[in-house]
């Protein structure tokens, strides 16, 4: 994990895409530990409550389980409610490419580089649910 400590986007948030990144990857799978809260802060000499401020959005949102006896853990849940928040996202990211005049085969040429990407860590152990090929 690598963050921009200078950076305009929060450290939180990085942390945050950084896990996200690495389950759609592959290289965090359902059941996996991340690092303690406390041991993550030291490594990048930044403060817990950042830490534990991206575990707990990564919590809210479905990526992770947070116990006080297994610390953080992979957890990929999947529903309705998800599906229409990953949704209205990408809604903003093509709004956005739209509004800077991008055309709309770059567009697709991007999308699609960016889910072969992600097809070969997260396909292999996923079992396969109508409705989630794009």
């Amino acid at each position: 994990m690598e963050l921009d400590l200078g950076g305009e986007q929060p450290l939180y948030q990085q942390i945050r895409d950084q896990v996200v990144l690495a389950i759609a990857t592959g290289a965090l799978r359902e059941g996996d530990h991340l690092p303690p809260i406390r041991e993550l802060a030291a490594e990048f000499g930044i403060h817990f409550h950042t830490v534990n401020k991206a575990y707990d959005l990564l919590r809210q949102e479905g990526f992770i389980r947070l116990s006080r006896k297994s610390g953080a853990v992979v957890h990929t849940s999947r529903s309705e409610a998800d599906t229409e928040v990953w949704q209205h996202k990408l809604r903003l990211v093509l709004a956005e490419a739209v509004a800077k005049g991008v055309a709309r085969a770059q567009v697709e040429a991007a999308y699609r580089a960016v889910l072969a990407e992600f097809e070969h860590g997260s396909s292999e152990d996923a079992p396969s649910q109508s409705g989630r090929d794009a």
